[in-house]
């Protein structure tokens, strides 16, 4: 799970970037151009949604359409409205992510099988080298129901060249180390900056906690009761009177809700400061040597992984592939596809090995569109995903990529997100993958989410990713936000394609989400920018948001012409 920042002010309000609630909010009243049918310059002047949102349509708003119902969403009604009565293919989806509750009430029906694997019986039936794959591989290892914390990449790094170079300065380094060294010095620098940072916050709210516990506990006594109202608290006498207390109150929150979102904070900075960051953390539960490709087999055939601790592959599911339509829940993109999980993500950092192994065992399951919401700042066998790219083109199989949650420009030197299919940042080594930004439910300056990364090189395509309702483990559902859950929109509008137009291929389904897309004319905040504003256009190569109508249609006529 990546969050960027929990904003704390006197009204404490709080925001996950890939992991929060939402509320239903204004929205603006502006008006704006944009570019329709796609692929033309024609604009029209599109105004954006008017008043609060209903519950319903915020937990739907990703598949809503711009012109009908001013929200920036995928059209996905037009786009089944049109696909209807025509003739579908089941296509599988590949997820690499964490633990995927594959038992959820909205996705158990589309869970893959593999029927050349007899279950429980501890062999290789189908002799791929996995044992017991029924649904999936995990190659994070580990007992049934067993989380996976890890490290991050960078502090695995660090912890490598430190044990050769700590100490050292750069007279005593060998010629044929220097550049070594040079990368040791950067990762160093890196890593000491991000775990003071995290120990930074991490006390931060741990200490913000307590004062509202306290103060919490004082009004508790004062006033008699365990609950109270705002003018409860304004009959206290002055001194007694906590502001804090009734700016939360006032807002509309409560005490102990506002506790539990700082203790996600905590949580999530402890993890960092425990785990993540943490030089003595061993992590990985393969017995495997993760720097050897060759050394396999590892793991299991355990997908779920902690239905306590694993939310975000679930939640990653439920956008591209839950059972549309059938009174539960929410509706999934996709309508005819099965699901074959890949553990790969754990609470940390993926490995460049697992990475890469598990797009070579979705492609040869037979995964023709995969996701991976998943990415990092290091890659030190990035040549092995490289090679795993380039095998999943050979075989026509569409990579679907989140472009990170740090607001940073991807086409920056400094600032990268693994995996990537341009290790340039200027020439991609194939053309099966499409990397995907995350934008709002708002039509206007805030249509890129603040989280999303971006770049006029490097990220394709903007969708859907904030306040997003899905499924989470134990048949629940909650709203998260991220680059992570933009990308199961658009792999879901990809198995659309590929389900009604089977004989497109990846490059061209590629293609024709890149060019259908809706494209907008407008300036909007720049993430990270502090209120700076550029032209939309300027965020991704396409300079479009995705629209499975438009996106269905262009596949639908270059299959079999225009009517």
């Amino acid at each position: 799970m990546k969050v960027t920042r929990l904003l704390l002010s006197i009204g404490l309000v709080i925001s996950l970037a890939s992991c929060s609630s939402s509320k239903t909010t204004s929205g603006s009243s502006k008006y704006h151009k944009i570019a329709v049918p796609a692929g033309t310059s024609t604009a029209v002047v599109i105004p954006a949604k008017k008043g609060e949102m209903s519950e319903t349509e915020l937990k739907n708003w990703p598949h809503a359409d711009i012109y009908t119902d001013s929200v920036p969403g995928m059209s996905l009604k037009k786009a089944y409205d049109f696909l209807n009565g025509k003739k579908t293919t089941t296509v599988i989806l590949g997820i690499g992510d964490s633990g995927i509750d594959i038992n959820h009430e909205d996705l158990k029906d589309q869970a893959w099988i593999n029927t050349d694997e007899i279950a429980g019986n501890g062999k290789d039936d189908d002799k791929n080298g996995y044992i017991d794959d029924i649904h999936g591989w995990n190659f994070l290892g580990g007992a049934k129901g067993e989380p996976a914390p890890a490290q991050l990449e960078v502090t695995r790094l660090y912890k490598k060249y430190d044990a050769k170079y700590a100490g050292k300065t750069e007279d005593q380094i060998a010629a044929g180390d220097k550049a070594e060294y040079a990368e040791y010095l950067k990762i160093k620098k890196d890593f000491e900056k991000r775990l003071d940072e995290a120990k930074k916050n991490y006390q931060y709210y741990q200490s913000i906690q307590a004062m509202i516990v306290e103060a919490d506990k004082a009004a508790q006594k004062a006033l008699n009761k365990k609950t109270y109202t705002l003018a409860d608290l304004q009959k206290l006498p002055a001194d007694q009177q906590n502001p804090i207390l009734m700016k939360i109150i006032s807002s509309g929150d409560n005490v102990e809700n506002t506790i539990t979102q700082i203790q996600r904070g905590i949580d999530y900075y402890g993890s960092q400061v425990n785990v993540m960051y943490n030089l003595d953390i061993k992590g990985r539960h393969t017995n495997d040597d993760p720097d050897n490709i060759k050394d396999v087999p590892y793991g299991n055939g355990y997908v779920v992984g902690s239905v306590d601790d694993e939310k975000h592959g679930t939640h990653v599911a439920g956008i591209a592939l839950a059972t549309r339509n059938n009174g539960i829940g929410m509706n999934g993109v996709a309508n005819n596809t099965k699901l074959i999980v890949a553990r790969t993500v754990p609470d940390g950092d993926e490995f460049d090995k697992d990475v890469a192994l598990a797009i070579r065992y979705l492609v040869d399951n037979g995964a023709k569109v995969i996701n991976m919401s998943f990415g990092k700042s290091y890659s030190p066998h990035a040549d092995w995903v490289y090679d795993a790219i380039k095998y999943a083109a050979s075989k026509d199989v569409l990579l679907v990529h989140a472009a990170g949650n740090d607001s940073k420009n991807l086409d920056l030197p400094q600032y990268d997100n693994y995996p990537t299919d341009a290790p340039d940042k200027v020439n991609e080594i194939t053309d099966n993958m499409i990397t995907i930004g995350s934008c709002t439910r708002h039509y206007d300056e805030d249509l890129v989410s603040g989280f999303s990364n971006y770049g006029q090189k490097n990220v394709d395509i903007f969708a859907p990713g904030s306040e997003i309702y899905s499924t989470v483990p134990k048949n629940e559902y909650e709203f998260l936000q991220g680059t992570s859950m933009a990308s199961p929109e658009v792999a879901g509008i990809a198995v659309l394609i590929r389900s009604y137009y089977p004989q497109l291929s990846a490059s061209q389904v590629k293609h024709i989400i890149m060019n259908s897309g809706t494209k907008v004319d407008m300036d909007v905040k720049l993430p990270g920018g502090k209120g700076k504003k550029v032209p939309f256009s300027t965020l991704s190569v396409s300079g479009r948001v995705v629209n499975a109508y438009n996106a269905v249609k262009m596949a639908d006529e270059m299959v079999n012409g225009k009517k």
